[in-house]
């Protein structure tokens, strides 16, 4: 019996999938828990098992697609079931995902027949171009002699806008095409016809573009070009997103190792746990933003959620790109607990193990490029979140000390993005003075011990 294998639901804030690669293809036998495609959600990778055994008998989506959740992705069942009913409507095109009824899997266009003679009354209707059916119009036609140059150098003069009468493609359409193109031996035009485009100059004789030249529509000379897909198409989009929905500014500040490189070595001293200065600096932006609460919101148009506890996400560098995982209820925590579950959540991000709603629900975010020689940047926020505070680089700089001599210290400079719309330059200045205090006089410890 036919069965439907759905896409699964990967953690409560998800609701749809990237069906980034189909493992199996239409007719391949397949066991229950074999792995029929490569799936991600906002930034992690999973395997999509097989829920039934038996043959696939269809393949509902294709590679890149966009997927929502609980929706039929393929069949598996036995040779010959019918698949049809557990379509979803989805308007893809299944042909190169399965056969078609009748065993033919190609659409049927209407043939074009050239005119054998003149006055001859055999030739069929002009087809409509793709263009004036997707708009609802009508094609004006290309003519006969623009049709036969058009073939012989191996384009579809269909894809072209005509300068003649009503629109319709005339023979000097097709020469400014072929004039910014190279001639084209025999077997490079037949590759033409399959969609191939040739370079400006080709390797054969006087620059003639042979079949090894023909390269994928829309290659660059000399560059090697990817569609832009997965992971880095969702960071793509969400970036102008950012920038376009939000007022970003970015203040920027600095503060004085010597009191947190101290406290680290006393730390290491007294047998206590190690934490990083990124450690040190996330607790101190936890406790800041309890005395700060309209920095540790989301802004949402025509309202302003502000939270009663931090969740902290931590910008992360994995082998598949930007991931931004969130420690929840991180105003609860120690600075050991918090160092912790850092360090957990970044490992879960490197290796590919990080669960979908872990990388959702932040209110504020910390992101450090210093390790990376980075001084000072422009943190993107992350959008609905007000705010993002960036690290950079530890920088040796003079300071005056109370004799009035100049010495050297070590400073860190950090930069705070804000979105102008909820927080105004104030209210940010201020955030970054109670930062930087705390990191200087304070650091690993509650904030409150300032104010006693």
């Amino acid at each position: 019996m036919a069965e439907p294998i759905i896409m699964p639901r990967q953690g409560q804030s998800v609701e749809s999938c990237i069906l980034t690669e189909w493992k199996v293809s239409v007719g391949d036998q397949v066991a229950e828990g074999d792995v029929l495609a490569v799936i991600e959600t906002d930034k992690a990778s999973f395997d999509l098992e097989s829920t039934a055994s038996g043959t696939v008998l269809a393949l509902f989506w294709e590679a890149e697609d966009d997927v929502p959740v609980l929706a039929n992705v393929a069949v598996v069942g036995n040779d010959g079931e019918d698949a049809e009913e557990f379509r979803p409507d989805n308007g893809s095109i299944t042909s190169t995902l399965e056969p078609a009824p009748g065993g033919d899997a190609a659409v049927s266009v209407p043939q074009h027949k050239e005119v054998t003679s003149a006055g001859s009354s055999d030739r069929t209707a002009t087809p409509v171009s793709t263009n004036a059916m997707a708009t609802g119009g009508v094609s004006a036609g290309v003519s006969p002699r623009a049709r036969k140059l058009a073939f012989r150098h191996g384009f579809d003069p269909e894809t072209l806008e005509g300068t003649g009468p009503n629109g319709r493609v005339i023979q000097r359409d097709v020469e400014a095409v072929i004039s910014g193109r190279p001639r084209l031996s025999a077997s490079a035009v037949s590759k033409a016809r399959d969609g191939l485009e040739p370079p400006i100059r080709g390797k054969g004789l006087a620059g003639m573009a042979l079949a090894s030249d023909m390269r994928e529509p829309g290659a660059i000379e000399g560059a090697n070009v990817k569609t832009v897909k997965g992971i880095r198409k969702l960071v793509a989009e969400r970036m102008i997103q950012s920038i376009q929905t939000s007022a970003q500014l970015t203040l920027n500040a600095q503060f004085e190792l010597t009191a947190s490189q101290a406290y680290r070595k006393e730390r290491e001293v007294s047998g206590r746990s190690k934490v990083s200065i990124n450690d040190l600096i996330a607790y101190a932006q936890i406790q800041a933003l309890g005395a700060h609460p309209e920095l540790n919101a989301h802004f949402l148009g025509d309202r302003f959620a502000v939270f009663e506890k931090v969740h902290l996400g931590i910008a992360v560098d994995s082998p598949r790109g930007l991931m931004v995982p969130v420690v929840k209820d991180a105003s609860d925590l120690s600075l050991e607990a918090l160092s912790a579950e850092i360090k957990k959540l970044a490992i879960a991000c490197r290796e590919g193990t990080i669960l979908p709603d872990a990388l959702a629900g932040g209110s504020c975010t910390l992101t450090n490029l210093g390790m990376l020689g980075i001084s000072t940047f422009t943190p993107v926020l992350n959008v609905p979140e007000v705010a993002i505070l960036g690290v950079g680089g530890i920088e040796l700089k003079p300071k005056r000390v109370e004799s009035g001599e100049i010495e050297y210290a070590e400073f860190l400079p950090l930069s705070l993005t804000i979105d102008h719309q909820a927080v105004d330059g104030a209210p940010a200045a201020r955030f970054l003075q109670t930062l930087v205090s705390q990191l200087e006089t304070n650091p690993g410890q509650p904030l409150s011990i300032i104010d006693e």
